[in-house]
């Protein structure tokens, strides 16, 4: 079982930055990816950004690309979001996920932290 943790939510104005945190517990993530998606209001929850946290490895969302960084912490088990220029459409909860390298589907999952962005 992994159990995974988000803080760092709010409310920003439009342009203005947020970073996320995700900190992991229950399992060492080498074995692991470790993604953020988001569900606005009335939308499916949609992917956002992963890594692949033995080699840093990184994927991104083409509507977050050059605009979100995502980016762990092996010493604190904690995966970040970076969240620069903000718009208020990225307004949605915003998920932690974890996923086996060999999994298909993300199996764990945060509670959700909410990104409000006020234009």
């Amino acid at each position: 079982q992994v159990q995974l943790v988000e803080s760092g939510g709010g409310l920003v104005q439009a342009g203005g930055s947020l970073r996320l945190s995700c900190a992991a517990s229950g399992r060492t993530l080498s074995n692991y990816f470790m993604g953020w998606f988001r569900q606005a209001p009335g939308k499916e929850r949609a992917f956002v950004a992963s890594i692949r946290w033995s080699a840093g490895t990184t994927y991104y969302a083409d509507s977050v690309k050059d605009q979100f960084t995502i980016s762990r912490d092996d010493a604190k088990n904690t995966v970040y979001l970076q969240m620069n220029s903000l718009k208020p459409e990225d307004t949605a909860v915003y998920y932690c996920a974890a996923r086996t390298v060999v999994s298909l589907s993300y199996s764990y999952w945060g509670q959700g932290t909410q990104v409000t962005v006020s234009s």
